[in-house]
């Protein structure tokens, strides 16, 4: 068995390869309501509970395909999510069986060192904002709401916590004070990366860009920094090429499969894997700083194959 170093290590040694997107793979199982806990049709997180086999063979998937680092199944498993489900009361250890659920899957490869991230996602409220429904969540009760996900993340094992399509820069200050107090709280030191999402303008949701971003989480005990979600890796080019010249972190870059396009009524994503491994080698090619790729929405475990063979191409040219 290959020693297994830690998270920010091989990082700093070797470009690290994220998986893709789970819900349009769990899509591919077909599920119907009763698969869900209490029926609770699209309830993906709870899986864990009634079809845990699905879960670990989309996790062996991307791991075939050459991904490095797995995210767990936990992206709406923060307590306020968890609440609309009846499993707000158990929001730890509901957490800490997703991770434990994926470190045993990657504890089935031997060949080299594969890591488990903690994805958190965001609440669905908008601590910024004063709209009368999304803006009024306490922000203690927010920041409590993940500081139970990441606990449990942490208990059950993972090498990092991943602040992941945050649409409120309010909220991921909140994510990484709870990822703080879990990591306090459980005496083991974790790493933290944290995302924003931005849209094809560069804004977040709210209109912050990405230098005001950065500059109000930049100080705040994180590891890396970068983009996942909303567009395709064209449309985060400006937004990276300004991390990788004014930011001090190393990045994270895991765009969708191109813009979303509307089929009827169904948001399709038609960037191809090659194409996608084209625009992200660019990257790594051009961008020092970005150390971390990976795919979002639309991407599949041939999208990942497509990313291992350009990372392992650079690393070939750089070796011959």
């Amino acid at each position: 068995m290959v020693e297994k170093e830690p998270f920010l290590d091989a990082m700093q040694n070797r470009i690290l390869l994220f998986d893709g997107a789970m819900g349009t793979e769990i899509q591919r199982h077909d599920p119907k309501p009763e698969d869900f806990p209490n029926n609770q049709d699209g309830f993906n997180d709870g899986l864990v509970e009634t079809h845990p086999e699905w879960i670990k063979q989309i996790h062996r998937n991307y791991l075939d395909a050459g991904a490095d680092c797995i995210e767990t199944n936990s992206f709406g498993s923060n307590k306020i999510k968890l609440d609309e489900y009846g499993f707000g009361d158990q929001t730890v250890e509901f957490n800490k069986k997703i991770a434990t659920l994926a470190s045993e899957v990657c504890a089935e490869y031997t060949d080299k060192p594969r890591y488990v991230i903690g994805s958190m996602g965001p609440t669905g409220y908008l601590p910024s904002s004063n709209d009368p429904d999304l803006g009024q969540k306490p922000l203690d009760e927010i920041r409590e709401a993940f500081e139970l996900q990441a606990e449990g993340l942490i208990l059950g094992g993972v090498d990092a916590l991943l602040i992941e399509t945050s649409q409120d820069i309010l909220e991921v200050k909140l994510v990484i004070e709870a990822c703080h107090n879990a990591i306090a709280k459980t005496g083991k030191k974790v790493p933290i990366i944290a995302n924003t999402t931005l849209d094809q303008y560069g804004k977040m949701l709210l209109g912050t860009n990405i230098q005001a971003a950065y500059t109000t989480v930049s100080d705040m005990g994180i590891d890396v920094f970068g983009l996942n979600c909303s567009t395709g890796p064209i449309e985060m080019t400006p937004s990276v090429r300004w991390l990788d010249e004014q930011n001090e972190h190393n990045v994270l870059v895991v765009p969708n499969a191109g813009m979303p396009e509307n089929d009827g009524g169904q948001a399709v994503y038609k960037m191809t894997p090659e194409k996608m491994g084209e625009a992200l080698g660019d990257f790594l090619n051009e961008y020092k700083k970005v150390r971390i790729i990976g795919g979002c929405c639309g991407t599949n475990p041939e999208h990942i194959k497509a990313l291992r063979k350009v990372i392992d191409e650079k690393a070939n040219s750089i070796e011959g």
